[in-house]
């Protein structure tokens, strides 16, 4: 372990930077060795990113998804974007006629289509589709509506029962609360909790209780349902309902005050989608915010940790999910002030605060590297465990965090900057997604 005089931490040595001689997913693999070593029998990937909408993150998941796939047979992309929304990308990826535009606006959520490395990932993914004997499925793993509209669940769970069950309509106490706070985008998401906590206590109550009920409706008729529908579409819009269900959960409880149980509610959920996806795919790759694919707990300005997806699935699977952690240096981040919503997309990301482990890993190396945690020498292993904190990609905020059991590889981008708007995408978003666009000023490289 080589000494930092200037945070009297250790330093990682050479035999632990594994080099990555570039993020551009077309190119040779030879470099990605590392991840060969690392997958071994996993059945899920996990990549994390330090933040969203950076073009290096996107680029990286692209690349690694692609070596997965024609190395290693996986056979899914699973994405921090609404689970209902996510099946226009899947029908598009497997050669569906559709508008790419549109896809990357409609069928992701929390604005993570927008960007024009996400539109490349998907050319690819539908180019490999169109020649390969097994296709490559793309799945969202998150609630519907940018985590705050029913409107898409409710939509898609509709046209299914129209035709399982002919006769029978969702009630007004769903419907018509549902689209008292609709959210056509991520930018609408503050207007649409105020919405919600302006309906009646009734109303919200009726809300709830008439979900629950259409769920045990779904359950209970399944045998009848499969009579009339195939058992693939009708296992789609239950989990969408459930989906729903988490949704409504989470808005009740983020009105209470309780954003704590809100989070704990929504990884939960992704957890379980993941669980349906591996029902239906044999090894996936999951993109993910670290906070959410970490085995440890998760913490965020003002709420007590919370425990997220990574550590159910750690729980569920065991071997069998692997964490590839990212870390970065400089350059400019999500914008997580009130200021996000009226343009101003992105933050300047300053160094690394001395004693964390983004600190420890742009110390290590100038540019994009991979460390496998577990293959370090013990020297190497007592610098990293002495990196007791991580960037959250929320200001200035670092969580408590214990690297050797959050992840099983770390990728260090020393550099991260905005992702490139896709202007097919931003033509076919609404209003309020294009006006703000228009308002903000991508910074310089």
């Amino acid at each position: 372990m080589i000494a930092d005089v200037s945070t009297g931490m250790g330093r990682l040595s050479g035999e632990a930077v594994r080099p990555l001689r570039t993020l551009d997913p077309a190119a040779p693999m030879d470099d990605l060795e590392w991840l060969d070593e690392a997958v071994g029998d996993a059945r899920v990937v996990a990549i994390g990113e330090s933040a969203h909408y950076n073009g290096e993150f996107y680029r990286l998941r692209h690349r690694l998804l692609r070596h997965l796939v024609e190395r290693h047979g996986f056979g899914a992309y699973v994405m921090e974007t609404g689970f209902v929304e996510g099946w226009r990308a899947d029908a598009w990826v497997r050669g569906g006629e559709d508008d790419l535009g549109a896809v990357l606006a409609s069928g992701m959520t929390s604005l993570m289509g927008l960007w024009a490395p996400m539109r490349a990932h998907l050319e690819w993914m539908r180019e490999r589709n169109g020649a390969a004997a097994r296709p490559v499925g793309f799945y969202g793993l998150d609630l519907p509506g940018s985590m705050v509209s029913l409107l898409p669940g409710l939509d898609a769970v509709a046209a299914y029962l129209g035709q399982a069950d002919p006769e029978f309509r969702i009630g007004p106490e769903i419907l018509e609360t549902a689209s008292a706070f609709p959210a056509p985008s991520a930018f609408s998401a503050p207007q649409a909790l105020a919405a919600y906590a302006g309906l009646a206590q009734e109303a919200r109550d009726a809300l709830t209780a008439g979900l629950a009920d259409l769920a045990a409706r779904m359950r209970g008729r399944r045998l009848e349902y499969l009579r009339r529908t195939t058992a693939d579409a009708y296992e789609r819009a239950l989990r969408s309902l459930e989906v729903t269900v988490a949704a409504d959960s989470l808005v009740r409880q983020m009105l209470r005050g309780d954003r704590q149980g809100g989070m704990l509610t929504r990884d939960d959920a992704m957890a379980d989608t993941v669980e349906w996806i591996l029902r239906r795919e044999e090894r996936i790759v999951l993109a993910a915010h670290n906070g959410h694919v970490q085995r440890g707990p998760a913490a965020l300005p003002g709420m007590p940790p919370v425990t997220p997806l990574g550590m159910h699935l750690g729980d569920r699977l065991g071997e069998d999910y692997l964490v590839v952690g990212t870390t970065s240096g400089t350059g400019h981040i999500l914008n997580n002030g009130a200021d996000f919503y009226t343009g101003t997309l992105f933050a300047e990301l300053g160094p690394p605060r001395p004693g964390s482990l983004d600190a420890l890993m742009d110390a290590a190396h100038d540019g994009p590297f991979a460390t496998d945690l577990r293959r370090l020498s013990p020297s190497d292993a007592e610098a990293v465990r002495a990196a007791g904190e991580q960037r959250a990609g929320v200001g200035d905020f670092y969580a408590e965090l214990s690297p050797l059991d959050a992840y099983d590889v770390v990728v260090h981008l020393p550099r991260v900057t905005a992702a490139a708007p896709d202007p097919g995408a931003l033509a076919c978003s609404p209003q309020e997604v294009r006006d703000t666009f228009a308002r903000w000023t991508p910074p310089g490289p």
